[in-house]
């Protein structure tokens, strides 16, 4: 296998989010020394900007360099567990502007576009994470924001492809009145937990055969 086939992203920064979990976890997976083995390199990670002209800008360039898997990780404000996401939807959502505080013109992402792309690899990645002892449950809504945008526009290669939600850590800023537990460090497990979702992919990306 090569790092090639392999495209790991994450997000930065939003209104309400200045540190980002999902791209520190991105980066952490990408770094996995079983995936290094496995691939002969590291694969390649995108940290996105939460703007959807990077869309066009970081993530279809990522797309477009022959990656034969995708994972992508965002986070949900209101999530208690990991959410993993079976479909994107072609909407937006007008009342929440970007990072760059830029606000879509329209309800669709696009016009000649599908309602709705779906990705086949959702129960899989719950049955990794659950042996891992994640708590991770599907889900249909990946939001109207920047990643259900994102999705909508990976999933439209037609490669193994799922997003993957994370609810939001605890502000590392925030002083802390007791030793932080194993439980209440949670990108551990889940970085483990994530390189064998990103292995599932590759390996039905491969008995799909050449693109």
């Amino acid at each position: 296998m090569s790092a090639q086939e392999l495209l790991i992203v994450g997000f930065g920064a939003f209104p309400r989010v200045p540190i980002n979990p999902s791209g520190l976890l991105a980066r952490r997976v990408a770094a996995s020394p079983r995936l290094k083995l496995l691939l002969g390199a590291r694969p390649d990670c995108r940290v996105l900007r939460t703007a959807y002209s990077a869309i066009g800008s970081e993530l279809e360039p990522a797309l477009a360099e022959a990656r034969d898997a995708v994972v992508m990780i965002g986070v949900a404000m209101r999530a208690r567990r990991i959410r993993v996401e079976t479909r994107a939807r072609n909407r937006t959502n007008l009342l929440f502007p970007d990072a760059d505080g830029w606000l879509p013109p329209r309800l669709g992402l696009d016009r000649s576009g599908p309602a709705q792309r779906t990705s086949r690899h959702a129960r899989a990645a719950l049955i990794a994470l659950r042996r891992r002892g994640v708590d991770a449950a599907p889900s249909r809504d990946a939001g109207a924001y920047l990643c259900n945008a994102t999705y909508y526009r990976a999933l439209a290669e037609g490669r193994p492809t799922l997003f993957l939600h994370i609810p939001r850590l605890p502000d590392p800023g925030r002083p802390r009145r007791h030793r932080v537990s194993r439980r209440e460090r949670p990108l551990e497990s889940w970085t483990q937990a994530f390189v064998d979702v990103a292995l599932i992919l590759l390996a039905r990306a491969r008995s799909q055969g050449p693109r």
